[in-house]
């Protein structure tokens, strides 16, 4: 039985300078690092919080396929306001707050590779809230 996301993976361009947005500047541990038979590290495990994490494989970033369903991830946050204004000064661009048609709060921002990313704050309203635990 399905329980949960486990994490979501990219494939990044440069797997320094994603290190430097996802841990540096969103402030995401690193859990482990995947090494190669040469010692090169090609990959990273980032904790997200709970069984949440994020993979990043170091590769040649391709174009998205013809007819890809894939628009963003969905990054929960505790309070949208202090998370923004937190991520603007460390430097990274987001989007202002907005409530969203489903009564969540929501941002935007984008990764190195342009990987979209929504920061999302549930509400007692949010339609989502019924299926919470």
């Amino acid at each position: 039985m399905i329980v949960g996301l486990a994490h979501a993976c990219f494939v990044v361009s440069d797997l320094e300078r994603s290190l430097s947005f996802y841990r540096d500047q969103l402030g995401l541990p690193e859990a482990f690092s995947f090494i190669n038979d040469a010692g090169h590290r090609h990959g990273v495990y980032l904790h997200l919080g709970g069984r949440n994490f994020i993979e990043l494989f170091e590769g040649t970033v391709e174009p998205p396929a013809a007819n890809q369903s894939y628009k963003h991830i969905c990054l929960e946050v505790d309070d949208i306001e202090a998370t923004v204004a937190a991520l603007r000064s460390s430097g990274v661009e987001a989007s202002d707050p907005k409530l969203g048609k489903d009564e969540s709060w929501q941002a935007w921002i984008v990764d190195p590779d342009g990987n979209r990313m929504e920061l999302h704050q549930y509400t007692a309203s949010s339609w989502q809230a019924p299926s919470l635990t």
